[in-house]
């Protein structure tokens, strides 16, 4: 697939799954996250702040009994005490945006990838620029870590957390 085929309506924007049900929110060092999904699992992790910062839809339901292994394994991430994440997490988003986020996924720990790599890691090494698109509207970030990819300069870009980026360093 080259850029010319992702679909560019949902690449510049993060678009929120219509099977959210529930949501809930935690603390963290960097405010107050909401976390929603379904029973099946986690949908959105949402920042408190910035140009991506969403509120719950009125559809949806409040439940703080929700996500309590996201929640358990964000903490314990955040303290430095987790490095691979098991919660469920549901995916929705172009074939191209899925294919991304599941690279990301590969990226381990402690360690970064440029947009060129994860294009080349999906076969597609001229989609460095479509890379970038899908990592600004991953649905879950953290624990599928846009934050460990980086730009050509080394810089951290299309991160729409990048507000918070001393405390992913």
């Amino acid at each position: 697939m080259d850029f010319k085929a992702v679909d560019k309506r949902t690449v510049d924007k993060k678009s929120v799954s219509s099977h959210i049900t529930h949501y809930c929110y935690m603390d963290s060092p960097i405010g107050l996250f909401m976390l929603a999904g379904c029973e099946k699992g986690l949908r959105l992790v949402n920042f408190p702040k910035g140009p991506q910062a969403r509120k719950p839809l009125p559809e949806w339901q409040a439940d703080q009994s929700m996500f309590v292994q996201a929640k358990r394994e964000l903490s314990a991430y955040f303290a430095g005490d987790l490095q691979v994440f098991k919660t469920p997490v549901l995916l929705e988003g172009t074939v191209f945006q899925e294919q991304v986020w599941r690279a990301l996924m590969e990226v381990p720990y402690g360690e970064l990838a440029s947009y060129g790599d994860i294009a080349k890691s999906i076969d597609n090494p001229g989609a460095s620029r479509a890379v970038g698109g899908a990592n600004n509207a991953n649905p879950i970030p953290i624990i599928v870590p846009c934050h460990r990819i980086i730009g050509s300069d080394k810089s951290l870009t299309g991160f729409g957390g990048a507000e918070y980026q001393e405390v992913f360093a």
